[in-house]
Protein backbone atom coordinates (compact mmCIF):
# COMPACT_ATOMS: atom_id res chain seq x y z
CA UNK A 1 0.00 0.00 0.00
CA UNK A 2 2.78 2.24 0.81
CA UNK A 3 4.49 1.45 -2.50
CA UNK A 4 1.31 2.30 -4.50
CA UNK A 5 0.88 5.63 -2.85
CA UNK A 6 4.43 6.38 -3.41
CA UNK A 7 4.14 5.64 -7.21
CA UNK A 8 0.93 7.69 -7.53
CA UNK A 9 2.50 10.52 -5.64
CA UNK A 10 5.50 10.48 -7.90
CA UNK A 11 3.28 10.56 -11.07
CA UNK A 12 1.24 13.46 -9.68
CA UNK A 13 4.32 15.39 -8.78
CA UNK A 14 5.77 14.80 -12.26
CA UNK A 15 2.60 16.06 -13.97
CA UNK A 16 2.45 19.05 -11.67
CA UNK A 17 6.07 19.86 -12.44
CA UNK A 18 5.45 19.80 -16.23
CA UNK A 19 2.34 22.05 -15.86
CA UNK A 20 4.29 24.45 -13.73
CA UNK A 21 7.11 24.57 -16.27
CA UNK A 22 4.61 25.41 -19.03
CA UNK A 23 3.01 28.10 -16.95
CA UNK A 24 6.39 29.51 -16.10
CA UNK A 25 7.27 29.61 -19.83
CA UNK A 26 4.06 31.41 -20.70
CA UNK A 27 4.56 33.88 -17.91
CA UNK A 28 8.09 34.51 -19.10
CA UNK A 29 6.86 35.16 -22.61
CA UNK A 30 4.28 37.57 -21.31
CA UNK A 31 6.89 39.38 -19.24
CA UNK A 32 9.21 39.51 -22.26
CA UNK A 33 6.77 41.53 -24.39
CA UNK A 34 3.47 39.73 -24.76
CA UNK A 35 2.26 36.66 -26.57
CA UNK A 36 2.89 36.88 -30.32
CA UNK A 37 -0.26 36.90 -32.54
CA UNK A 38 -0.51 34.90 -35.73
CA UNK A 39 1.30 36.37 -38.70
CA UNK A 40 -1.87 36.67 -40.76
CA UNK A 41 -3.69 38.58 -38.02
CA UNK A 42 -0.66 40.79 -37.42
CA UNK A 43 -0.35 41.59 -41.12
CA UNK A 44 -4.05 42.37 -41.40
CA UNK A 45 -3.98 44.62 -38.35
CA UNK A 46 -0.98 46.58 -39.59
CA UNK A 47 -2.25 47.11 -43.23
CA UNK A 48 -3.23 50.76 -43.79
CA UNK A 49 -6.94 51.39 -44.34
CA UNK A 50 -7.80 52.24 -47.96
CA UNK A 51 -7.97 55.96 -48.57
CA UNK A 52 -11.11 57.53 -50.07
CA UNK A 53 -9.21 58.09 -53.33
CA UNK A 54 -8.29 54.42 -53.57
CA UNK A 55 -11.87 53.41 -52.84
CA UNK A 56 -13.14 55.71 -55.57
CA UNK A 57 -10.65 54.37 -58.08
CA UNK A 58 -11.93 50.86 -57.64
CA UNK A 59 -15.62 51.77 -57.87
CA UNK A 60 -17.29 50.03 -60.82
CA UNK A 61 -19.83 52.09 -62.75
CA UNK A 62 -23.28 50.54 -63.13
CA UNK A 63 -23.75 48.68 -66.41
CA UNK A 64 -26.89 50.63 -67.29
CA UNK A 65 -25.74 54.11 -66.33
CA UNK A 66 -27.58 56.83 -68.28
CA UNK A 67 -25.64 58.37 -71.20
CA UNK A 68 -26.11 62.08 -71.86
CA UNK A 69 -26.00 62.82 -75.60
CA UNK A 70 -25.06 66.38 -76.49
CA UNK A 71 -26.71 67.50 -79.73
CA UNK A 72 -25.13 70.42 -81.54
CA UNK A 73 -27.54 72.96 -83.01
CA UNK A 74 -27.96 72.58 -86.76
CA UNK A 75 -25.88 75.00 -88.76
CA UNK A 76 -27.87 77.72 -90.49
CA UNK A 77 -27.84 77.44 -94.30
CA UNK A 78 -25.76 80.07 -96.01
CA UNK A 79 -27.83 82.97 -97.28
CA UNK A 80 -28.31 82.94 -101.03
CA UNK A 81 -26.91 85.97 -102.80
CA UNK A 82 -29.55 88.38 -104.00
CA UNK A 83 -30.44 87.95 -107.65
CA UNK A 84 -28.77 90.57 -109.77
CA UNK A 85 -31.24 92.92 -111.41
CA UNK A 86 -31.03 93.10 -115.20
CA UNK A 87 -29.50 96.26 -116.57
CA UNK A 88 -31.80 98.83 -118.12
CA UNK A 89 -31.78 99.04 -121.93
CA UNK A 90 -29.41 101.61 -123.35
CA UNK A 91 -30.66 104.74 -125.08
CA UNK A 92 -29.30 103.30 -128.34
CA UNK A 93 -31.61 100.31 -127.90
CA UNK A 94 -34.58 102.48 -126.96
CA UNK A 95 -34.13 105.32 -129.46
CA UNK A 96 -31.60 104.36 -132.15
CA UNK A 97 -32.75 107.32 -134.26
CA UNK A 98 -32.29 110.92 -133.24
CA UNK A 99 -35.46 112.39 -131.73
CA UNK A 100 -36.39 115.49 -133.72
CA UNK A 101 -40.10 115.95 -133.00
CA UNK A 102 -41.38 118.16 -130.21
CA UNK A 103 -41.88 116.04 -127.08
CA UNK A 104 -44.84 115.93 -124.70
CA UNK A 105 -45.17 114.16 -121.38
CA UNK A 106 -47.11 113.62 -118.15
CA UNK A 107 -46.36 112.19 -114.74
CA UNK A 108 -48.09 108.80 -114.62
CA UNK A 109 -50.37 107.74 -111.81
CA UNK A 110 -50.06 104.33 -110.21
CA UNK A 111 -52.73 102.97 -112.57
CA UNK A 112 -51.09 104.45 -115.67
CA UNK A 113 -47.74 103.06 -114.55
CA UNK A 114 -49.27 99.61 -114.07
CA UNK A 115 -50.66 99.73 -117.62
CA UNK A 116 -47.25 100.77 -118.96
CA UNK A 117 -45.59 97.88 -117.13
CA UNK A 118 -48.11 95.44 -118.59
CA UNK A 119 -47.30 96.62 -122.12
CA UNK A 120 -43.57 96.19 -121.42
CA UNK A 121 -44.07 92.74 -119.88
CA UNK A 122 -46.00 91.51 -122.92
CA UNK A 123 -43.22 92.77 -125.19
CA UNK A 124 -40.63 90.93 -123.10
CA UNK A 125 -42.71 87.74 -123.16
CA UNK A 126 -42.74 87.92 -126.95
CA UNK A 127 -38.93 88.39 -126.92
CA UNK A 128 -39.22 91.70 -128.74
CA UNK A 129 -36.56 94.40 -128.71
CA UNK A 130 -36.86 97.39 -126.36
CA UNK A 131 -37.56 99.47 -129.47
CA UNK A 132 -40.90 97.65 -129.81
CA UNK A 133 -41.79 98.61 -126.23
CA UNK A 134 -41.09 102.27 -127.04
CA UNK A 135 -43.36 102.21 -130.10
CA UNK A 136 -46.17 100.49 -128.17
CA UNK A 137 -45.95 102.91 -125.22
CA UNK A 138 -45.82 105.97 -127.47
CA UNK A 139 -48.91 104.69 -129.29
CA UNK A 140 -50.86 104.01 -126.08
CA UNK A 141 -49.79 107.41 -124.67
CA UNK A 142 -51.28 109.14 -127.72
CA UNK A 143 -54.43 107.03 -127.92
CA UNK A 144 -55.46 106.93 -124.24
CA UNK A 145 -52.77 108.51 -122.04
CA UNK A 146 -52.30 104.92 -120.77
CA UNK A 147 -55.87 104.76 -119.43
CA UNK A 148 -57.87 101.64 -120.15
CA UNK A 149 -60.84 103.47 -121.64
CA UNK A 150 -64.27 101.91 -121.92
CA UNK A 151 -67.15 103.20 -123.92
CA UNK A 152 -67.22 107.00 -123.50
CA UNK A 153 -70.65 107.42 -125.06
CA UNK A 154 -70.86 110.55 -127.20
CA UNK A 155 -67.12 111.18 -126.69
CA UNK A 156 -66.19 107.75 -128.00
CA UNK A 157 -64.44 107.54 -131.37
CA UNK A 158 -66.76 105.07 -133.05
CA UNK A 159 -66.28 101.79 -131.13
CA UNK A 160 -62.65 102.39 -130.15
CA UNK A 161 -61.80 100.93 -126.71
CA UNK A 162 -58.93 100.25 -124.35
CA UNK A 163 -55.31 101.41 -124.15
CA UNK A 164 -54.76 101.37 -127.92
CA UNK A 165 -58.33 102.42 -128.87
CA UNK A 166 -58.73 99.25 -130.89
CA UNK A 167 -62.05 98.78 -132.67
CA UNK A 168 -63.95 95.52 -132.33
CA UNK A 169 -65.67 96.31 -135.64
CA UNK A 170 -62.25 96.28 -137.33
CA UNK A 171 -61.42 92.80 -136.09
CA UNK A 172 -59.24 93.60 -133.08
CA UNK A 173 -61.37 91.46 -130.75
CA UNK A 174 -64.46 91.71 -128.57
CA UNK A 175 -65.04 94.74 -126.33
CA UNK A 176 -64.02 92.61 -123.34
CA UNK A 177 -60.83 91.48 -125.04
CA UNK A 178 -59.59 94.87 -126.24
CA UNK A 179 -60.13 96.35 -122.76
CA UNK A 180 -57.82 93.70 -121.32
CA UNK A 181 -54.35 95.40 -121.24
CA UNK A 182 -52.42 92.17 -121.85
CA UNK A 183 -54.62 91.15 -124.77
CA UNK A 184 -54.58 94.64 -126.31
CA UNK A 185 -50.77 94.87 -126.08
CA UNK A 186 -50.36 91.40 -127.58
CA UNK A 187 -52.58 92.30 -130.54
CA UNK A 188 -50.62 95.53 -131.11
CA UNK A 189 -47.24 93.76 -131.09
CA UNK A 190 -48.60 91.08 -133.41
CA UNK A 191 -49.56 93.73 -135.99
CA UNK A 192 -46.32 95.68 -135.50
CA UNK A 193 -44.05 92.73 -136.18
CA UNK A 194 -45.82 92.21 -139.50
CA UNK A 195 -44.64 95.64 -140.62
CA UNK A 196 -41.46 95.26 -142.69
CA UNK A 197 -38.44 96.94 -141.05
CA UNK A 198 -40.57 98.25 -138.19
CA UNK A 199 -37.50 98.46 -135.91
CA UNK A 200 -35.72 100.80 -138.34
CA UNK A 201 -38.60 103.24 -138.73
CA UNK A 202 -39.29 106.45 -136.83
CA UNK A 203 -41.80 105.88 -134.03
CA UNK A 204 -44.56 107.75 -135.77
CA UNK A 205 -44.21 105.76 -139.00
CA UNK A 206 -44.16 102.39 -137.25
CA UNK A 207 -47.14 103.29 -135.03
CA UNK A 208 -49.19 104.69 -137.91
CA UNK A 209 -48.56 101.54 -139.95
CA UNK A 210 -50.49 99.64 -137.27
CA UNK A 211 -53.08 102.17 -136.14
CA UNK A 212 -53.96 103.84 -139.46
CA UNK A 213 -55.01 106.97 -137.57
CA UNK A 214 -56.33 110.21 -138.97
CA UNK A 215 -53.57 111.91 -136.95
CA UNK A 216 -50.62 109.61 -137.56
CA UNK A 217 -47.99 112.30 -137.02
CA UNK A 218 -48.90 112.71 -133.34
CA UNK A 219 -47.25 109.52 -132.10
CA UNK A 220 -43.75 110.98 -132.40
CA UNK A 221 -44.25 113.42 -129.50
CA UNK A 222 -44.40 110.55 -126.95
CA UNK A 223 -41.11 108.82 -127.70
CA UNK A 224 -39.23 110.39 -124.76
CA UNK A 225 -42.13 109.68 -122.44
CA UNK A 226 -42.03 106.05 -123.53
CA UNK A 227 -38.30 105.70 -122.81
CA UNK A 228 -38.76 107.22 -119.34
CA UNK A 229 -41.57 104.77 -118.55
CA UNK A 230 -39.33 101.86 -119.51
CA UNK A 231 -36.39 103.15 -117.46
CA UNK A 232 -38.69 103.56 -114.45
CA UNK A 233 -39.34 99.81 -114.38
CA UNK A 234 -35.57 99.36 -113.92
CA UNK A 235 -35.45 101.85 -111.07
CA UNK A 236 -33.99 104.76 -112.96
CA UNK A 237 -35.15 107.92 -114.78
CA UNK A 238 -37.66 110.61 -113.69
CA UNK A 239 -40.51 108.15 -113.03
CA UNK A 240 -38.51 105.63 -110.96
CA UNK A 241 -40.30 106.61 -107.72
CA UNK A 242 -43.82 106.46 -109.12
CA UNK A 243 -45.80 103.84 -107.12
CA UNK A 244 -45.91 100.55 -109.00
CA UNK A 245 -43.04 101.40 -111.34
CA UNK A 246 -41.06 98.32 -110.26
CA UNK A 247 -43.95 96.01 -109.42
Amino acid sequence: MTNRLTAAARKYMSTTKIRNNVLLGVGAAVLAGGIATPAVASAASTSPAPTPAAATATTVAPKHAATVKVTKPAAKPAAKPAAKKPAAPSMKQLSPRKITAHQSGFKPTKTQMANARKIIEVGKAKHLKPRAWVIALATASQESKLKNLGNLGANNDHDSLGLFQQRPSSGWGSPKQVTNPAYAASKFYGALTHVHNWDKMPVTVAAQSVQVSAFGDRYAQWEKQATNLILATYGTGPFAHVPGAQG
